[in-house]
């Protein structure tokens, strides 16, 4: 989300359909002196709800009804034999789907080659050229792409990762110059003129980019796609300014 590497998709959010398993607790109520109920839940391991990601099968029929849905199209068999079950990244079932533990299910994706994926700040030539990520990051805003990003830090020290959104910035100076804060000093470094390992923006900026040919996706092994709903009820299908651009 490169040619001749093999694209995943990993979405981020369950079908309604497929709803996460959930474990109940018990819930008390109890009244205090304004004669307003209170919650009270058991301080234990069990109390916490736990999110089981959904199977490689369930996020490709969630991935396709969504994509359907949002669109108003039906895929024809033709379209949907290049987006298979084996086009999906399986996640754990032992870890929480969520932000923090984002950077855990990449390295489970690379395997054993996660270190020198998504660690190293190297180029390396004909293999690893400049300003092509490993793994791409498409969220409906700029302030949900760096919250997903902050599940990476501990694999970005190295090669920081890259923002890509257009907030009191145009594209041709994006693909120049980024701001970013690091130990509270803000430093200009050059975007997309190094190695990239993980590169975390919106929809329309990242398809500028592509198009400018800034963006590279020879690299490009994983895409993640963020489902969450945002406040006004949109989400990455649903965006209007991602189906005009993309019509």
């Amino acid at each position: 989300m490169g040619s001749a590497a093999k694209t995943k998709k990993l979405s981020k959010e369950a079908k309604p359909s497929l709803a996460p398993k959930q474990y109940k607790t018990k819930t008390k109520f109890k009244k205090n002196k304004n004669n307003h109920i209170k919650t009270k839940t058991p301080n234990n391991e069990n109390s916490k709800i736990k999110l089981q990601p959904a199977s490689a099968s369930e996020q490709l029929s969630f991935f396709l009804n969504q994509f359907e849905s949002a669109n108003g199209v039906q895929l024809s068999s033709l379209e949907l034999e290049s987006i298979q079950e084996s086009c999906i990244v399986k996640l754990s079932n032992n870890l929480d789907q969520d932000a923090e533990t984002l950077g855990k299910h990449m390295k489970e994706a690379f395997g054993t080659q996660w270190k020198k994926e998504l660690c190293e700040g190297q180029l390396v030539e004909g293999k690893v050229d400049p300003g092509c990520p490993a793994v791409l990051i498409i969220s409906t805003s700029a302030l949900r792409s760096i919250e997903l990003l902050r599940g990476l830090r501990s694999m970005t020290k190295e090669c920081h990762a890259v923002k890509l959104f257009s907030k009191h910035m145009k594209v041709e100076e994006q693909d120049d110059v980024f701001m970013f804060l690091m130990f509270n000093e803000s430093v200009e470094v050059s975007l997309l003129k190094s190695r990239v390992n993980f590169a975390s923006g919106t929809p329309s900026r990242i398809k500028k980019l592509i198009d400018i040919e800034a963006l590279g996706l020879s690299r490009l092994a994983v895409i993640v796609l963020d489902m969450q709903v945002d406040l006004k009820g949109y989400f990455l299908f649903t965006l209007p300014q991602v189906r005009f651009d993309y019509k």
